[in-house]
């Protein structure tokens, strides 16, 4: 029971925001797919390998992150509890884990075609070297953004079997979210990233957060009107498009970077978003 406890706490499992901000950018692009397979069978289907493999994944990189941040995490009052920060769990322990987790989120993966598994094998390459630019870089959540969201262009894949400029541009604006929400989650650690010489978004653009905020997501909206405005209008989807574009407006006038509680509950609230943005793909 502690075992699994541990194996829990070291993988977020109680915390699903994570894996969930993964899964959404393979919904929509599953979504986008379906609005021109209409396959619902294999949608679902793919829904459901996209959903297991975003937790496998997540937690995976979980791990790996905490590995590679251990001598950080412990000079974090956010993270300094973490399993391997706290020696909970060894790092030979650890890794096992990633490997059988890996193995597992490999399963799934074969089930898909072979574009799909070329693309999902390229994405080890961001997911593994993610964890360290925040070391070399004030840039980290770009990277995180491209991590995050390459299921985008997998779950497009999956059903068409090619990469479009449409899918790309659904990347980018994926990114672009990415990039606002995880400055907002990295306002939280600004004070003791500053200390312990770890860089961010968040600490580069300190003095005008609030404005770099507004800017990716801005250029996240943007993009979204510019990909389906030719199906925008009195329908279902332009209103779950207009709830996804508020719930970004919301989270700029609640965020506050000096209260970290704030700044949590927003970077949650992105749960929502990406539910709206769903909703608004698939309804089209």
């Amino acid at each position: 029971m502690k075992h699994l406890k541990i194996f829990v706490e070291l993988t977020r499992l109680k915390k699903p925001i994570g894996f969930m901000l993964l899964f959404w950018p393979c919904s929509w692009g599953l979504a986008y797919a379906y609005s021109i397979n209409q396959d619902y069978n294999l949608f679902i289907y793919y829904l459901i390998l996209f959903f297991l493999g975003s937790v496998l994944m997540r937690s995976a990189g979980c791990i790996v992150n905490d590995i590679v941040d251990k001598d950080f995490d412990k000079k974090v009052k956010r993270t300094k509890t973490r399993p391997i920060a706290a020696g909970k769990i060894s790092i030979k322990q650890s890794l096992l884990y990633v490997l059988i987790i890996c193995g597992l989120a490999f399963f799934i993966l074969i089930q898909f075609n072979f574009l799909t598994i070329l693309l999902g094998m390229g994405s080890m390459i961001l997911a593994f070297t993610y964890p360290f630019m925040k070391r070399i870089t004030y840039w980290p959540q770009l990277f995180l953004g491209l991590t995050f969201n390459w299921g985008v262009i997998m779950a497009w894949a999956s059903i068409n079997n090619n990469i479009s400029s449409e899918i790309i541009i659904l990347y980018l604006a994926a990114i672009f979210w990415t990039l606002g929400y995880d400055t907002i989650y990295g306002a939280q650690d600004m004070v003791d990233d500053e200390i312990i010489g770890l860089k961010s978004t968040s600490i580069k653009f300190k003095k005008n957060i609030k404005l770099f905020v507004i800017l990716n997501y801005l250029i996240t909206s943007l993009l979204i009107i510019l990909l389906f405005k030719e199906k925008i209008g009195l329908n279902l989807s332009s209103v779950f498009i207009i709830i996804f574009i508020f719930s970004l407006i919301y989270q700029i006038n609640t965020f506050d970077k000096n209260n970290a509680k704030k700044c949590l509950n927003c970077f949650k609230f992105n749960n929502y978003s990406g539910l709206m943005l769903f909703f608004a793909i698939y309804a089209f």
